[in-house]
């Protein structure tokens, strides 16, 4: 009995002396690595260079007074549709003493000049029905009558636009009423009733009633760095993202590069404008901040592969790995020198040297332990 137990004990500590063995012999020997396969596809590489600026309409124009005063009505408000010619604002007069007394003092004399002449035209009148005075005499005092009545007229009427800004002649506009000069949306109205505005005149630029665009001609006006300004023509193509509009690009043409920079944090950034082609969103708003992506090199429709899978030497020659035989243990790769064109940062263009029927060795497998 003590003979069978001894030969256990012996059986049994061989087995543990053999596992232990196994599970040096395994831990000493290196692990086999195992990749990702890969199969090359088919698309579109492209180099892009990307602009943040904003969306803006391509022309703004302030309407201003022509005549100083105080606004006594605003008839829009901001985002209306205006055509041209159309009243935004009315203006209440304040005259100027200088200018009001000037035009007084004309319209005294207008009817002092007119009752003399009018006595004349009378006499004169009377001589030539008797023939007393030629008709020749006759128009010369008749014209001067005109010319006094006339003079008249255009004195009440230059006092009453210093008076109230508007004339009597209804073929004149009527300087109280801001008009629009053009057709589009109003962005802002900066002025509200009981403000005093200015005229435009050689020592100020006056008062801006409202600001008036057309908002269905666009443009896109950003920066791009100095680095990328060489990449880029007019002419390119661009595709605009804007924050405040989701899923949805807009596209854009550019149409302007500055021809000089300016230096800002240490960078020189050039401006460019893109003109932007109708969204369609139906309300797109000026100022939106925007990212344009420009495409500067494009190669569609062949053999790509991810970076992470090509191996470059320090020669400059790029290499894949090609799989030969695979299984659970053990992958065998043969290394393939490769021709290589455009990269987009994450995949590479495969110019020759591959097909798509191919698999080649990705990224090592992290085995979890």
């Amino acid at each position: 009995m003590k003979k069978i137990i001894r030969i256990f004990l012996l059986v049994i500590g061989v087995l543990i002396l053999i596992a232990t063995f196994k599970f040096l012999w395994d831990s000493s020997r290196p692990e086999t690595p195992m990749y990702e396969i890969i199969s090359p596809k088919i698309g579109d590489i492209k180099n892009t260079t990307t602009a943040t600026g904003n969306i803006e309409p391509r022309n703004e124009i302030s309407v201003k007074p022509e005549i100083p005063g105080i606004i006594s009505s605003i008839r829009k408000e901001v985002g209306d549709a205006v055509r041209e010619g159309e009243i935004i604002a009315t203006l209440r007069v304040i005259p100027d003493a200088a200018q009001l007394s000037s035009a007084e003092s004309r319209v005294r004399l207008a009817e002092i000049t007119l009752e003399q002449v009018e006595k004349q035209y009378e006499r004169q009148k009377g001589l030539y029905e008797k023939d007393v005075i030629s008709r020749n005499d006759y128009e010369v005092i008749e014209a001067s009558y005109e010319k006094a009545i006339e003079e008249k007229e255009n004195a009440q009427d230059a006092l009453q636009i210093v008076r109230t800004g508007s004339s009597k002649n209804p073929n004149l506009a009527n300087n109280t009423q801001v008009r629009s000069r053009t057709s589009g949306t109003i962005l802002d109205i900066p002025v509200k009733v009981g403000n005093s505005v200015m005229n435009s005149n050689g020592f100020t630029d006056g008062t801006t009633i409202a600001v008036v665009a057309d908002m269905n001609d666009l443009i896109f006006s950003g920066t791009v760095d100095e680095v990328e300004i060489g990449k880029i023509k007019e002419g390119m193509h661009l595709d605009i993202s804007v924050g405040a509009i989701t899923n949805e690009t807009i596209e854009a043409t550019l149409e302007y590069i500055a021809p000089r920079g300016k230096k800002e944090s240490g960078s020189v950034l050039y401006e460019i404008k893109a003109a932007v082609k109708t969204p369609k969103t139906e309300l797109i708003r000026a100022n939106y901040s925007a990212n344009a992506n420009i495409v500067t090199e494009e190669a569609k429709d062949v053999i790509t592969v991810p970076e992470s899978s090509v191996e470059f030497s320090k020669s400059g020659l790029t290499y894949v790995y090609i799989l030969k035989s695979n299984n659970s243990q053990k992958q065998i790769f043969v290394k393939r020198p490769i021709e290589i064109g455009l990269s987009d940062g994450v995949n590479l263009q495969v110019v020759s040297g591959l097909t798509v029927s191919d698999q080649i060795r990705g990224i090592k497998i992290e085995k979890t332990k």
